[in-house]
């Protein structure tokens, strides 16, 4: 600890019971895993030196951004929890490239900010986007709303600098030949945090469009909704972003300090975005709503402004938040499923929730797949978080069943390690395991995440591994 203090700054390592409770979990409220201490460096030489104090120590350690995961994927369980949001510069931005490079510590939306004057932006955009770091975006190759058209964080990273767990120094970078080269930097992104740490990032930025029109329709049933959704990709139209919002949702939303005007007699809202060349734009949009009214839409609207624009989207992106007035917890899932089959398992859905008494709240990137099936609930009640973890179990299996995956853009970490047996057979397993090893053999960084720990037993007892 004394070395660590002297890297840092005494300040910045933190071991009272007081300071270590704030990072007992990230913003999924269900678990609670407490650190052995927290350090918070300021510099990259800083992030480089304690990486290499607590391996030279024989420690474990977990790298965390904002908090704002929602799979349990920055819990560091009696081990050194590393944090990164004060590592914040803007390092560059090149208008002329569309490159940005940035420390791990940087929030999402303050990078569009930055690239903003310049025509440009950062394309993905979670929902969290107001708090989330980039760090914490690649760890996870996070998503948003806007990825049905551009693509998640993978799509948007050209390079890293990285420090791996033991301490060595490497440039991460897509290679120029797919056919010539192993790509880790592909592997790196989205491998939560068990690779080592970014200590900067060059992404891509995205130039701004030329028009937008963002559209609401609402149906009076969830089934309609969802066969609208599929009518529009199948009509060859690619919209920047297309959402489904069921009733209780929406009932959150209006209730809540972020209400968008949607309307509350409704079983769902799409919120529908389509950007591009002015030219073709608005037929675009016309199509879309012809659609949305053949599936069943009771209203079709389009934004009138920006303001407008952004009143709807703030419905969308604070969701999650305005559920925290329904309930002391929530339960958050994120699987994927084929989009044809959209309607028929938001149904068996339901029936889950209506099987175990608890309230199902959907709110969802549907053009994608990508399900977000919620549960307001009072964790501190043993029956009732029961039949919640109950019904949660057997919506992820159904979307397995259905040729679905566990995660879109949440990432496995501690959540769904119950699920990746049930997923992957025992080869895949282990492939992965191997890779993890290539990074990291002695299992320094985010130990007990993402593939179940029996899954690498050949590896957690090489020679030198200290739990």
């Amino acid at each position: 600890m004394e070395t660590l203090r002297r890297i840092v700054g005494d300040r910045h390592v933190l071991t009272r019971s007081s300071e270590l409770l704030v990072y007992e979990n990230d913003a999924l409220p269900g678990y609670h895993k407490r650190p052995s201490l927290v350090v918070l460096p300021g510099t990259a030489d800083e992030v480089v030196a304690v990486v290499r104090a607590l391996y030279a120590a024989g420690r474990q350690w977990v790298a965390r951004g904002a908090g704002t995961g929602l799979s349990g994927g920055a819990l560091a369980d009696d081990v050194v929890l590393l944090g990164l949001h004060r590592l914040k510069k803007i390092i560059s931005v090149d208008p002329i490239a569309r490159l940005a490079v940035v420390e791990p510590g940087v929030v999402n939306a303050n990078l569009t900010k930055a690239a903003t004057p310049f025509g440009l932006h950062y394309a993905p955009d979670p929902s969290s986007q107001t708090a989330c770091t980039i760090g914490g975006n690649v760890a996870e190759n996070a998503g948003g709303p806007h990825c049905l058209k551009y693509g998640v964080t993978l799509n948007h990273v050209h390079a890293a600098t990285v420090v791996l767990p033991d301490g060595e120094i490497v440039k991460l970078a897509v290679p120029a030949d797919h056919e010539a080269a192993l790509d880790l930097m592909g592997a790196f992104v989205g491998s939560e945090g068990c690779f080592g740490v970014a200590l900067d990032v060059t992404v891509r930025l995205t130039p701004n469009p030329e028009g937008i029109r963002t559209m609401l329709a609402d149906f009076s049933s969830m089934d309609d909704a969802a066969h609208a959704t599929s009518a529009i990709i199948a009509a060859g139209i690619l919209p920047a972003a297309l959402e489904l919002m069921d009733d209780a949702t929406i009932a959150a939303v209006e209730a809540s300090v972020y209400a968008a005007g949607y309307p509350t007699d409704c079983a769902a809202v799409l919120l529908v975005e389509v950007d591009g060349p002015e030219c073709g734009l608005d037929d675009d949009a016309a199509a879309i709503a012809a659609l949305c009214r053949e599936c069943g839409a009771r209203d079709v609207r389009t934004a009138r402004d920006a303001t407008d624009r952004a009143r709807l989207w703030q419905g969308r992106k604070k969701a999650f938040g305005a559920m925290g007035r329904v309930a002391s917890h929530l339960a958050v899932q994120d699987a994927v499923v084929p989009r044809t089959r959209l309607a028929p398992i938001l149904a068996r859905i339901s029936a889950i929730g209506t099987k175990y008494g608890v309230h199902v709240c959907n709110v969802f990137h549907a053009g994608d797949g990508n399900l977000h099936p919620n549960v307001p609930y009072n964790a501190d009640d043993p029956d009732e978080n029961a039949r919640v973890h109950s019904a949660m179990k057997e919506i992820m299996e159904l979307c397995i069943a259905e040729g679905g995956t566990i995660s879109g853009e949440h990432g496995v970490g501690f959540d769904k390690l119950p699920y990746m047996e049930k997923l992957f057979p025992g080869d895949s397993l282990d492939a992965m395991c191997r890779l993890r090893d290539a990074f990291d053999p002695l299992r320094r960084a985010n130990p007990g995440k993402v593939v179940p720990s029996h899954a690498c037993r050949e590896w957690i007892s090489a020679p030198g591994f200290e739990a």
